[in-house]
């Protein structure tokens, strides 16, 4: 079954499967909050499906609809994140400053991930392992506009938001959601290679330079 599985399809699988375990985080603060897991839990698995078993890619994808399958996932993970942040927020506003602390430990978690498997030296390496684990809908929705590619600056900015349909389904915000990522991204950034930094200019161009 993996003869119709490309480098793309796993890459994918991967990313949804790191968002995963940042949803996994974001129920445990909900846990904290003495929300009700369960019941929360059935319910918006019932809306969106529920997070993927521990198999591998090849024992659960649909071979005939191989795009549609992953899309699906997508799609499903990210409706749960918003449900259960805007609930969480909507529960406790204060709670946004726990939502951030996981964010950032999660940015660590994920560049020492890379770290131990190679030596990232330049901008343009720092942005392509960004897009290993940021998940942003499906290549083909072309989501980044690159302006500057080089070793020691990229820039670039979102040509559109595949986010925000989702978040108000949810009445909720989607900059919280683009908050919490940007400050994802800064600890990744910064973990990886302390040579560099990730900022978010005014003009919503994202930028990734050497100090």
């Amino acid at each position: 079954m993996s003869l119709f599985l490309g480098k793309i399809h796993y890459w994918l699988f991967n990313k949804i499967l790191w968002f995963e375990g940042l949803e996994s985080e974001i129920i445990n603060l909900a846990n904290e909050q003495n929300l009700d897991i369960e019941k929360l839990s059935n319910e918006i698995n019932l809306k969106y499906g529920e997070k993927l078993p521990n198999k591998n890619l090849e024992d659960m994808i649909d071979t005939k609809n191989i795009h549609g399958w992953l899309q699906s996932k997508i799609h499903s993970a990210e409706g749960r994140m918003a449900t259960w942040t805007t609930t969480i927020l909507n529960s406790n506003e204060q709670s946004i400053i726990k939502m951030e602390k996981i964010y950032i430990e999660q940015g660590i978690k994920a560049a020492k991930e890379v770290k131990s498997n190679q030596v990232i030296e330049n901008a343009k390496e720092i942005y392509n392992s960004i897009n290993d684990y940021i998940l942003d809908g499906m290549p083909c929705d072309r989501v980044n506009e690159i302006i500057i590619s080089e070793d020691d600056c990229v820039e670039y900015r979102r040509r559109i938001c595949v986010h925000k349909d989702i978040w108000n389904k949810e009445n909720g915000d989607v900059n919280i959601f683009y908050k919490l990522r940007c400050l994802w991204i800064k600890a990744f950034v910064n973990e990886l290679n302390s040579d560099f930094e990730y900022t978010e200019n005014s003009d919503g161009i994202s930028i990734i330079k050497r100090k």
